[in-house]
Formats: structure tokens, sequence, C-alpha cells
């Protein structure tokens, strides 16, 4: 009986594969693949599995599978349902609806909020949210403000370091200009940035050196036997301090963002609900 099973469902597949999906009959006069109790599976309902493409041998094994992991799970929908209990049963429908009514819910609204929605931001409506919930703006990270230079040891050394420390504006176009004999490079010390990173870029600091990184005003020196690092660390921020507005606008944005987008959706449900007592959609009766 599973040999004739087999062959059915091997038959099956290469049917399919010689069908064009304008060649499948109606809804109404469709054949049955399977049965599974009072559970039908029917040839529209498998034949988008086989894409263009797709080779014979590896169609009929997507069709072979597709019909036993159904069949698997009507079956064990039909246990189920026989040993739970009709209260358990409810429970469960009643959840299904819900989630379906949500799913087909949220999918409206966000197409019609994703119409509406502005996304840009001022920045006093940034200032404002942070000066309002300074508190809920601290750092879960150290963060430091530098500038850093990966150089070899072949470079007129003393001279690059004198500039780097004392990086007026002149030693800074001068820097740039031999910018590309560093190995790496970093002049932008007015961002804050996570010491994590600092970490993965410069390669010497360690455990031993990890802690001059967190002093302000800051010169390092880190080398081996190739290259040097040369760094300045101009500010410093820790863990638990307050977070700068600047490295907290990303947050900022989202959070009112998100505001934006509660508050278009009470305004959708509320439009659709007038608008259906007006058209005699929804009535309540005393």
């Amino acid at each position: 009986m599973e040999n004739h099973i087999s062959k059915f469902i091997v038959s099956l597949g290469c049917v399919i594969l010689l069908q064009s999906c304008n060649y499948f009959q109606t809804a109404e006069e469709q054949e049955v693949v399977a049965r599974v109790n009072e559970n039908y599976l029917y040839i529209e309902d498998i034949q988008s599995l086989v894409g263009e493409g797709v080779s014979k041998e590896d169609s009929t094994l997507m069709v072979n599978d597709f019909i036993k992991r159904w069949a698997t799970q009507q079956l064990l929908i039909d246990k189920a349902k026989f040993n739970l209990s009709i209260e358990q049963q409810k429970e469960f429908d009643e959840l299904v609806s819900n989630y379906k009514n949500e799913l087909y819910s949220k999918a409206y609204a966000d197409a019609m909020v994703a119409k509406r929605l502005d996304t840009t931001f001022n920045q006093n409506e940034i200032e404002e949210y942070y000066n309002e919930h300074l508190e809920n703006f601290r750092l879960n990270e150290d963060l430091v403000k530098l500038r850093f230079i990966n150089l070899n040891t072949n470079l007129d050394f003393d001279d690059v370091k004198r500039k780097f420390i004392r990086f007026n504006e002149e030693d800074r176009a001068e820097l740039d200009k031999i910018s590309l004999q560093f190995k790496s490079y970093s002049f932008n010390d007015s961002v804050w940035v996570s010491t994590k990173s600092v970490y993965n870029r410069i390669v010497p600091l360690n455990d031993g050196n990890k802690s001059q990184l967190l002093k302000k005003s800051n010169f390092l020196q880190l080398e081996d036997s190739l290259e040097v690092y040369l760094v300045y660390v101009n500010d410093v921020l820790l863990r638990n301090d307050q977070a700068p507005l600047e490295y907290a606008v990303s947050t900022i944005k989202q959070i009112l963002l998100n505001k934006r987008k509660a508050n278009l959706v009470k305004e959708l449900e509320k439009d659709i609900t007038r608008d259906a007592i007006e058209n005699k959609q929804f009535e309540i009766y005393n």
C-alpha cells in the first residue's frame, strides 16, 4: 500500500511539471491530490510549488515533501482536536481569530500611516525631548573623543609626533598632506566614539594600557617592532555619565517616530469609527 502511495505521489509531481498554470482546472473542478479524514488537498494548492528552472527530480521531491508535511500536520491537528477539551479548542480558535484580526488591522494601519508619516525632525524638537528626559540618557559604555595615527617607524617620526600633539590648523594641514603614508588614521577628534570601537582599531591597546585611554587630554604612544600608534585623547565620558545629545540623537528620533506612528494610528481608528457611524455602518443598540 505504501509503495502505491509513493508511486502516486511521484506520478503526481510529473503531471504537475507538464501542466502550465493556465491548464489547471477551475476551483469547482479541482482534482483531489490527497485526503486526511475530512481534509482535502487539491492540485491548485500545490501548483505554485513548481518554479521555473527547477529540475524534474527536484520538483518531484518538493511536491512529495509538501504533501507528506501537509498530511502529517492534518493528522496532528485531528489528534489534537480529539484529545483536547471543547473549552481548550474554543480558546485556541479565539486566539487564532484574534491574531488574524490583528494581522489584518496592523497591515492596513501600517500602510495608511506610512503614507502620512513625517519622518523629519527639527533640532529644537530633539533638544526639547532630550532636556525633558535627561535621566533616560545615561551611558552604558565609555566614550572618548580622540585622534590617532598608525605609521611606520621609517617616517620622520619626531616631526609627525610634534605636529600630531600640537595639532593646530597648520599642523593638521601638513599631516593631511602626508596621510597616504600612514597605515591608518583619524583626525576627527570632535566626535564621541565608544572605547570598544577604539580597541578594535588600535591593536596595541591591552589591559595594561587601556586605562590611559580614559584620561582627558592624554597622549599615548603605543608601538611594536614594525609600527607606532600615536593617540591623543581630547575628552572622556564614563559609563553611567550623562549621554551627550549628539550620541542620543538616533535614539531620540526613533522614540519620536514611534510616538508619531502611535498618534496616527489613534487618529485613523477615530476617523474610521466616525465615518462608519455617519454612514450607518456601525450602530450600538441600547
